[in-house]
């Protein structure tokens, strides 16, 4: 996919950078990226994608913006105080980005509808902040077989991975799965909200921008990637961590007992 001079020179510095350079910019504005929220994760994430010159976002969430995001969602302004989300994030994006192709989805992503929509985009990032999103999200992605960079964010704590679990490990076992990492989600009710615990602004901007650049690492090439391993943030004493997870035979989606069941049915 060919760069205008106008695209030319707008990413000049991606242009020049060793490990993407011109042919990483057009894999990047042939790209289809669908964002899962456009809160104090998806944000940041939009806007860096946006300037980095996707080609085609999408936007999932069918909240409207109140006063209280203010603090952390910085995608959406004052003005846009009773908006869905999913508009002002786009017309911002339009703002950074005038080559970027929005697609908007006011909808609450589940497991009834989120098999169609990841269908349609090559890479998915989650920006969501519950569990039932998280779960029947990774399981869609694992169905489609599109890569997912999930992230989350704690009241001074982060944590970011990419999961790429229909795919094969170094190892030669199947690369591990969400449940892998998370088996079961908690019990609702024990992690409090955002809204009960509070949440660091800066902290969502600094997660959701890591998120970003897994993003475009995964779509560029350059780097080794988050599948296999968690990076986690301690805002508190500002300390970064990375910590290897694997595969779990027992787990539902590609474990032992999954594939048993492959086998049969062929």
């Amino acid at each position: 996919m060919n760069l205008s001079s106008e695209e030319i020179e707008r990413y000049a510095r991606h242009i020049v950078l060793h490990g993407i350079g011109g042919p990483g910019q057009q894999k990047l504005k042939a790209a289809r990226v669908l964002v899962i929220g456009a809160g104090g994760l998806g944000a940041p994430l939009l806007q860096y994608l946006a300037a980095a010159g996707v080609g085609s976002l999408g936007i999932a969430d069918d909240d409207v913006v109140s006063l209280s995001n203010l603090q952390r969602q910085v995608i959406h302004a004052t003005g846009d105080i009773g908006r869905p989300k999913v508009e002002s994030a786009a017309e911002a994006i339009g703002r950074i980005n005038p080559h970027v192709r929005v697609e908007v989805h006011q909808l609450r992503l589940d497991a009834s509808n989120a098999r169609k929509l990841v269908a349609g985009y090559d890479i998915v990032a989650d920006g969501s902040d519950n569990f039932g999103t998280r779960y029947a999200l990774a399981d869609a992605c694992f169905h489609e077989e599109k890569p997912l960079v999930t992230g989350a964010v704690g009241t001074f704590d982060g944590s970011l991975t990419t999961l790429r679990p229909f795919e094969k490990g170094p190892d030669g076992n199947p690369n591990p799965t969400y449940r892998c990492l998370f088996p079961e989600p908690p019990p609702a009710g024990v992690v409090p909200t955002c809204a009960q615990a509070g949440v660091l602004g800066a902290l969502t901007g600094m997660v959701g921008t890591m998120m970003s650049l897994e993003v475009i690492r995964e779509i560029t090439g350059f780097g080794e990637g988050l599948t296999g391993r968690i990076l986690l943030l301690d805002a508190f004493s500002m300390r970064f961590e990375t910590m290897n997870y694997a595969w779990d035979p027992a787990n539902p989606l590609n474990g032992l007992a999954a594939q048993s069941a492959i086998t049969l049915q062929r």
